[in-house]
């Protein structure tokens, strides 16, 4: 069987396509490289530079490479821009989805892995967030996400897909300094920021209902998060007709502040935060069970916030050197 894992050039994308070669299955990248970075492509895996918004090169991708299983990841992702570019994003995560299910559908394509997101729940008022939580997304973003969920879900039903949604909670970590996310976008690389900086890392609001006052959150090592997109595509492969909706995380919330003290710790630092206002739209604690994920299909987070830490430190000193503390 081989995979064709769009936005595998990506942070996520390149541990994606790293964990299914590595667990023996063929890949094949399909990125349009907007963000992604060719050199993440391992050596041997076939590269198709393109858009999902162009249906013949997908279509062109799918029967080159004799494509039998689709890995979706490819998609524009950072919230604050999706409230400025709205049509952008549901041009670019919506139609550009349903332009690549229509040509896996024609290539009779039998099994279809959706990247989604805890973004889906918006604002939930639950300790453990099941994927039986009601989906209230507060961004165009999180819309979008959800709509490729029903989306995907109604393709299967119409046309014997077998398919898989998987809810990502708060990625971080690298599998190697070269795989590290480059960005600058979600709290980790925030905070290695401010460090470089030598500027104090930032709290958006410490007054809300939690043990320290800010937001609480589940964080998974992308690692962990490739090796769960190989379970999921094996039981698709294995078991025709799934259709299969799984929170991934590690069911154990960390604060805001826990957060830069572990980083603070791990990187040498000793720079406490400073507390700005709260952001709109921030729930105070999003943490996930992953009870059905490890019933369903057996998988299990192996990794800590410790090494999501310290693996994504070295890859942010590799590209920062005057970061490193002596």
């Amino acid at each position: 069987m081989t995979w064709l894992i769009t936005g595998g050039a990506g942070y996520i994308g390149a541990h994606v396509v790293r964990a299914m070669t590595e667990a023996g299955e063929p890949a094949v990248v399909y990125d349009d490289l907007s963000t992604g970075v060719a050199e993440r492509v391992p050596d041997g895996v076939p590269l198709v530079v393109g858009s999902t918004l162009d249906g013949d090169r997908v279509a062109r991708a799918l029967t080159d490479h004799g494509i039998t299983g689709v890995v979706h990841l490819a998609a524009k992702k950072q919230v604050g821009e999706s409230v400025e570019l709205p049509l952008h994003y549901y041009r670019e995560n919506v139609e550009g989805l349903r332009v690549l299910l229509e040509a896996v559908t024609a290539a009779q394509v039998r099994s279809f892995v959706f990247s989604s997101s805890a973004a889906v729940y918006g604002m939930p008022d639950v300790d453990l967030v099941t994927e039986e939580t009601p989906c209230l997304p507060m961004s165009p973003y999180g819309e979008t996400k959800l709509a490729g969920e029903w989306l995907v879900r109604a393709t299967g039903r119409a046309t014997g897909l077998s398919t898989a949604s998987l809810r990502y909670f708060n990625v971080a970590g690298a599998a190697t300094p070269e795989l590290a996310d480059t960005g600058v976008f979600n709290l980790v690389p925030m905070v290695f920021e401010k460090l470089t900086d030598n500027a104090p890392p930032r709290v958006f609001g410490a007054d809300y209902p939690t043990p320290d006052g800010t937001c609480v959150r589940d964080y998974i090592h992308v690692v962990d998060l490739a090796e769960a997109h190989v379970t999921a595509a094996r039981a698709l492969q294995t078991s025709p007709g799934h259709d299969l909706t799984l929170n991934i995380g590690r069911g154990e919330g960390v604060s805001v502040r826990e957060m830069i003290d572990r980083i603070n710790a791990i990187t040498g630092y000793d720079r406490p935060p400073t507390v700005t206002p709260r952001r709109p739209g921030d729930p105070a604690r999003v943490v996930a069970s992953a009870d059905r994920i490890a019933t369903e299909l057996g998988w299990k987070a192996r990794y800590g916030v410790d090494d999501m830490i310290a693996s994504a430190w070295a890859g942010w000193v590799r590209l920062h050197p005057q970061a490193a503390r002596s």
